[in-house]
């Protein structure tokens, strides 16, 4: 099966709400939505008196994401399955798309009797080398966004992995590699295998995010999915993807490396400098999707493209008419009728030239002279009819 879907809430939504965008989503005849969880507001407080006794998914309006004996909360996946005690410390999110987790369920529901299939996409700026601070707040939001794609039954959180450090390039790779690592464990055990940790490239060569870097990661740890941003990846390599044996290989690449299931992202791209490039809408860009829809079109696993284009809905349903044109073609190349016989050509029939043995009569004995044919004599006057005057005067 394959899904079209915008990076958020429709730009046509008249209502701002997630389920007035999934709802919008279902009219336009899309079937995925990629939810930007990007502002995040949190506040650590203590528990309150008429909380005690509940668990945290419980407490009405309150998105409660941290639960801890202390000032710093920890992301605890037990501590999120216990009931609150009181001088506890908590920490809820104030997040404009829903305000509690019944909220979220509510939006679950939605979706699923709609069809639509939903990820989340954690907050675009993580920073792993920057502080201790921006280093435990990068993995804090990037856990939160977890919870939040557990409530909505999102089954990725999808994520960057942020700058390099200042030391050498392995010895970030493998740094950013354990903290994926820890990320991805976390979430297995709190979501209990229902989200897994989706690492996207970047087009920026100072982020992690090349395709050979998301590819080993994805191989080295058990669970986490290569999403395949072919804007980013063109913005990186600096190629335009227009040969569709190289576009293939790279598709082949990540679906093998996702275990069968493929996440991308799509939208048009220009570049500036070496290191400088935009996200345009996909008439504008630098890359086509005519290629990639015919090898879609032959494929056999499944596939959510989500359009990250400026023009969101509008660019999401391109793709999926420029996906279903490429399955025309194939189909009707498949199923084409076969071409009529043409009738069979007579032979050609060559007049005979002067002075030619007609057909049938054998040649002439050698040493012999052909036969002279007689001259043509008139007939005797005797041998003529009566005519029918002379006859009448008999």
């Amino acid at each position: 099966m394959i899904r079209f879907g915008p990076a958020g809430i429709p730009l046509s939504c008249k209502g701002r709400t997630l389920r007035d965008g999934i709802s919008d989503v279902h009219h336009l005849g899309l079937t995925a939505m990629e939810v930007q969880f990007i502002k995040v507001n949190p506040l650590t407080r203590i528990v309150l008196e008429e909380e005690v006794g509940k668990l945290p998914f419980e407490v009405p309006t309150q998105l409660l994401v941290e639960v801890g004996e202390t000032q710093r909360a920890a992301a605890d996946s037990a501590a999120l399955r216990t009931p609150l005690k009181r001088r506890q410390n908590v920490t809820g999110l104030t997040w404009s798309l829903a305000k509690d987790f019944a909220d979220l369920a509510q939006t679950r529901a939605l979706a699923r009797a709609l069809d639509v299939k939903l990820t989340l996409h954690a907050p675009y700026y993580v920073d792993f080398f920057g502080s201790d601070e921006a280093r435990d707040r990068s993995i804090r939001q990037i856990q939160w966004a977890g919870l939040l794609a557990s409530g909505l039954g999102a089954g990725l959180d999808v994520t960057h992995l942020g700058f390099y450090g200042g030391g050498s390039r392995a010895d970030s790779i493998h740094e950013l590699a354990q903290v994926a690592r820890e990320l991805e464990t976390w979430l297995q055990k709190t979501t209990s295998g229902g989200v897994h940790l989706a690492v996207e490239p970047s087009g920026h060569p100072d982020v992690f995010g090349s395709r050979e870097e998301i590819l080993e990661l994805s191989h080295q740890i058990r669970g986490i999915v290569p999403v395949l941003n072919l804007p980013h990846l063109a913005a990186r390599e600096r190629t335009r993807f227009d040969d569709a044996v190289q576009l293939k290989a790279l598709v082949d690449q990540f679906v093998e490396a996702s275990h069968g299931d493929l996440y991308l992202n799509f939208s048009g791209v220009e570049f500036y400098g070496p290191t400088e490039f935009r996200l345009t809408p996909i008439k504008r860009g630098a890359i086509r999707f005519d290629t990639l829809a015919e090898i879609l079109a032959d494929r056999e696993y499944d596939v959510t493209v989500i359009s990250s284009s400026p023009l969101l809905e509008h660019d999401g349903m391109y793709l999926k008419l420029l996906y279903e044109r490429a399955l025309t073609r194939r189909w009707t190349k498949k199923h084409a009728p076969p071409a009529p016989k043409a009738p069979p050509v007579p032979p050609k029939v060559v007049p005979p030239t002067k002075g030619a043995r007609p057909p049938g009569r054998p040649p002439p004995k050698r040493g012999t002279k052909p036969r002279a044919k007689p001259p043509h004599r008139p007939p005797s006057q005797s041998s003529r009819p009566p005519s029918k005057r002379s006859h009448g005067r008999r």
